[in-house]
């Protein structure tokens, strides 16, 4: 199971920020962007180019979903009452994907969606392999047999660097309860994720 690392790399390092946390981003070495030219002095950037990279960091945290799926996602948190920016925060946190990020039963994003795609997750005792699938306040997300034995997903679980959030209720070492969608405030990010930008980008 490919672990994908140049990708991450590359954009923690475009973006100057350790979007996941993660001890082995280049960003903790060097902070400044890739390239030759990559210590120059930056320029004040634009109020489009902050709503862009604001958008980009989001979408890339997300495990760098398609800009279709990205942009259809916002459009349903558009037709919803209340916040569009918390809408969209309590939408992408519904991935199955991200539930299984969460839980801490893969190491990345990117693994957590390659573990659903290879069918190693159950949701309510229901095989399941479509990393966008919704999950809803009270849903049961559990690990296959095969999958409770597989080394990706026990050192997932040993990760000191981040921990189980309040929303995703743990059961033993095998079974969350996805138990409500969550505010910002409650989502962990490592660094500071902006949706207003994304809904100013969005609506230009």
């Amino acid at each position: 199971m490919s672990k994908r690392k140049s990708a991450k790399h590359k954009l923690d390092r475009r973006m100057g920020e350790n979007i996941w946390g993660r001890p082995s981003s280049p960003v903790n070495r060097r902070s400044y962007g890739p390239g030759q030219h990559g210590q120059r002095r930056k320029g004040k950037m634009s109020d489009f180019g902050l709503q862009l990279r604001a958008k980009q960091k989001l979408k890339g945290y997300y495990g760098d979903v398609t800009e279709k799926q990205f942009k259809a996602t916002y459009a349903e948190a558009a037709r919803m009452k209340g916040d569009t920016g918390q809408n969209l925060i309590g939408l992408l946190e519904r991935r199955l994907d991200m539930i299984v990020y969460r839980a801490k039963f893969a190491p990345t994003i990117f693994a957590a969606r390659q573990i659903v795609s290879h069918g190693h997750i159950r949701v309510n005792g229901v095989k399941c392999n479509i990393a966008s699938r919704r999950v809803a306040a009270g849903d049961v997300i559990s690990l296959g047999d095969k999958a409770k034995e597989m080394a990706l997903i026990i050192e997932a679980q040993s990760l000191p660097e981040r921990d189980i959030p309040d929303y995703v209720s743990p059961d033993g070492t095998d079974k969350v309860t996805f138990t409500r969608v969550p505010t910002l405030d409650e989502v962990p990010y490592p660094v500071t994720m902006e949706p207003n930008l994304v809904v100013e980008f969005y609506s230009r």
